[in-house]
């Protein structure tokens, strides 16, 4: 099994698909790194040799990935709610940040539902 950055890749994946298991890592990255180590895409994970896991540490550690992307993402939101910005104040309250509508959907940011009780009618 390939360990790198602190990850361990599946063994039965191919590499371009593998390597997105590693934070900040996407697709189209991935194939980047691996053409640039030289390794085939469509090769399994489990396949690849020493001296190629030996070289894509060597490209992998010129990335910002994992732990150190993880911190920085989280302080750029920080300073937003910080600052008090729109978007920042969007995050404080826990409402979609981009521009989404919250009438009917944003449940992924918003929560289970809290459903309220109806007015009781006036007697008389």
């Amino acid at each position: 099994m390939a360990r790198l950055v602190g990850v361990d890749l599946p063994k039965n994946k191919r590499g371009e698909i593998g390597l997105t298991y590693i934070y900040g890592i996407g697709r189209s990255t991935a194939n980047k790194i691996l053409a640039e180590a030289g390794i085939d895409r469509n090769i399994k994970v489990k396949d690849w040799t020493d001296s190629q896991i030996a070289t894509l540490r060597q490209i992998l550690s010129q990335y910002k990935l994992e732990g150190e992307l993880r911190t920085e993402v989280q302080l750029n939101i920080k300073r937003l709610m910080d600052i008090g910005c729109y978007r920042g104040i969007r995050h404080r309250v826990g409402l979609p940040v981009r521009g989404q509508n919250t009438r009917n959907n944003a449940r992924t940011r918003k929560g289970k539902r809290k459903t309220v009780a109806n007015k009781k009618k006036a007697t008389k």
